[in-house]
């Protein structure tokens, strides 16, 4: 097998780089039939790149441990599931998978542009080419996934923590899929830069990609904080983490994007500030793979200790460099002829969500690097927590919540005082009653309340929007009431989706708040058969199970749980040991309810289990936190649903650079 991967990635490196040269050809000196040879090798591309994951999957589940990387991360007693997902469990193997995704994003846009021919194409695939060439060195070099070795009798398993939990099996792939398919937004925007007309098409033909990859960076964040919730066992599914921030940022300015480009869509504002969002995206999501597999979270002074950290460095200077000093030296060539006609308009609303998002992106960002900083030119280890980033994030956040409910309301260009004035009476009369209500209930947080509010604010007001245009379509549609609002919501998908992403929003800010603010939290002790309290639960430990597996052996402790002397059953929170770690590894067990989490986990087990220590929290408001993320992607793929129109134009005879489009009305 490590023939067969090693030279199926040298052949998808010389297709990459087959693929650069000629759409660079096709570019630059007008020839179609080499900008169709470019298109038609990402077919080959991706063919070949997943011919290499398949042969690394193949000696994963056939146990060939003379490739070191499956030696390293495997083992025979690995259950079939987890050797699957050991394919991109480490680095090497992550690689593969992230050249597999972009090779899948190439073909992807080679096989949406193979009648329509954009005059940004061309350069798109040049530059998604060059991106291409750039990962497959990694892995042709210096990640070398299929080195070889001796092979020992078995392998050493994957990291305990990445087999304990089946999530691991679709939240790396999301996350990779929305950290790649950046990569499309940005080749389009320096293919806009780089062409003669200078063209600012890119933003009718890659929002509905950028909002794909919205979608796709929305699910991983999410599944990556339902695995923290899961697996790690200390109540939380955020800790501002480096990884965790790493991922946030990219999706932070997608966000700031998505709602940029409308403005340059309906008045032609922001075109170079839409070009600056793009690039920064594509650089963080660069930057976040270059902190997390370029060792440089072990230490900044280990980052060299390879190749690729350096390689990655290189990588993002030269993306930062290219992306921004292409804008500072041809942008200005961009006319901006629209304007802010009023503070009271929907332009005003998405520039000051767009400032906020930018300045929530600053914080985190320097959150994260500032430990790094300080080591690189101190020696000195420091570490940045969770009260840095609540102090600095809470304000900001407080803020777009405001700015999510009130924008929707606000009409483009300008609008009166006294109809918003109408328009706010009903969420701001649902958001004061509920601050009454949490006032009388001595809620004595300002910044709680203030969040509890404006999440219900930002619900209200979105759902009355909803509510409003189909009330519309449904009186003066000619169909059936149910007929009529599903025309008019798959009409105005785009709007309706928009709406439907806040709604989540709010959903998800209302479990942030009490969750963060209401939980509560004890440590018990507990002998075999002894009971305690803990809001208002009754908890009896009743002993300590062992179970056998494979792969490990657990440790599974059985509590019982009574409230008002009601039996709710039994909680079996465990610990895992397995041969490749020096500690157990605990698995929580949850009690979920629309309300309340109760969630346990063992912190540890003497006397061979006659005693047990316990970690309980009560958890309020968490299940929403799931529902909201779900309800956000909905409204993603509400919106990024592609509508019916008219054939496609036919094919030109010359793609020529200098050939003015049609008019482009969202092609992406």
């Amino acid at each position: 097998m490590d023939r067969l991967g090693r030279y199926a990635l040298l052949l998808a490196l010389a297709l990459a780089a087959w693929g650069l040269l000629a759409a660079v050809v096709g570019l630059r000196r007008q020839r179609p039939l080499a900008v169709e040879s470019a298109r038609t090798t990402a077919f080959a591309l991706l063919a070949v790149v997943a011919a290499a994951n398949g042969a690394m999957l193949a000696a994963l589940l056939s146990d060939d441990f003379t490739l070191r990387y499956v030696a390293q991360n495997s083992s025979r007693a690995t259950p079939t599931f987890f050797k699957v997902l050991a394919l991109w469990s480490a680095d090497d193997g992550s690689l593969l998978l992230w050249n597999l995704v972009l090779a899948g994003y190439l073909a992807a846009v080679a096989f949406r542009f193979r009648r329509y021919r954009p005059e940004a194409l061309p350069g798109a695939l040049a530059v998604m080419y060059a991106v291409a060439v750039f990962y497959l060195l990694l892995v042709s070099g210096p990640s070398e996934p299929f080195a070889t070795l001796a092979a020992p009798p078995d392998g050493r398993g994957p990291t305990p923590l990445l087999q304990n939990h089946p999530l691991m099996a679709v939240h790396p792939p999301f996350l990779y899929l929305g950290f790649v398919g950046l990569t499309v937004p940005f080749a389009f925007a320096i293919a806009g830069l780089v062409s003669d007309g200078l063209s600012d098409r890119w933003v009718a033909l890659t929002r509905r990609w950028t909002l794909a990859v919205w979608c796709f960076l929305t699910v991983g964040l999410l599944l990556g904080a339902l695995w923290s919730y899961s697996v790690l066992g200390w109540g939380g599914y955020w800790a501002w983490d480096p990884v965790e921030n790493a991922a946030l940022l990219p999706w932070l300015v997608a966000t700031a994007l998505l709602h940029s480009v409308m403005l340059q869509e309906r008045r032609g504002m922001l075109a170079v500030w839409n070009l600056s969002l793009a690039v920064g995206a594509f650089a963080l999501a660069t930057f976040g793979t270059f902190l997390t597999r370029g060792n440089v979270l072990l230490s900044v002074h280990t980052f060299a200790t390879s190749s690729v950290g350096p390689m990655y460095l290189g990588f993002l200077v030269l993306v930062l460099a290219g992306g921004f000093g292409l804008i500072a030296t041809r942008a200005w060539r961009l006319r901006a002829p629209g304007r802010i006609d009023a503070v009271l308009s929907r332009e005003a609303s998405f520039v000051g969500n767009n400032l906020l998002l930018l300045t929530l992106t600053f914080v985190v960002l320097l959150g994260t690097v500032f430990p790094l900083a300080v080591e690189a030119t101190s020696g000195r280890q420091v570490t940045v927590g969770g009260p840095y980033f609540r102090r600095t994030t809470v304000p900001l956040l407080l803020l777009l919540l405001f700015l999510a409910g009130v924008g929707p309301l606000l009409p483009w260009r300008s609008g009166s005082a006294g109809r918003l004035t109408r328009r706010l009476r009903l969420p701001l009369g649902a958001s004061a009653a509920l601050v009454l209500v949490l006032a009388v209930g001595g809620l004595r947080n300002p910044a709680a309340v203030a969040a509890f509010g404006l999440a219900t604010f930002v619900g209200v007001a979105n759902l009355a929007e909803i509510g409003a245009g189909l009330r519309v379509a449904v009186r003066t549609g000619s169909r059936r009431r149910p007929a009529a609002a599903l025309g008019a919501l798959l009409r105005g998908r785009r709007r309706y989706g928009g709406l439907l992403v806040h709604v989540g929003l709010a959903l998800a800010a209302l479990a942030i708040t009490a969750s963060s603010t209401l939980a509560r939290q004890t440590d018990l002790t507990l002998s075999r058969g002894a009971s305690a309290g803990f809001a208002g639960y009754t908890l009896r430990y009743e002993g300590m199970r062992t179970l056998r597996q494979p792969q490990r052996t657990v440790l599974v402790t059985d509590v019982g749980v009574a409230k008002d002397g009601r039996d709710l059953g039994r909680m079996s929170p465990s610990l895992n040991l397995y041969p490749s770690a020096s500690e157990p590894i605990g698995t929580p067990s949850i009690r979920t309810s629309p309300l309340r989490d109760l969630y346990a986990s063992v912190v540890g087990v003497e006397q061979e289990g006659e005693r047990a220590t316990f970690r309980f929290f009560l958890n309020p408001g968490v299940t929403w936190l799931w529902v909201g993320g779900a309800v956000m992607v909905l409204g993603g793929l509400l919106a990024v649903w592609p509508t019916r129109r008219p054939p496609a134009a036919p094919r030109p005879a010359v793609p020529s650079a200098r050939r003015r489009e049609p008019a482009v009305v969202d092609r992406g």
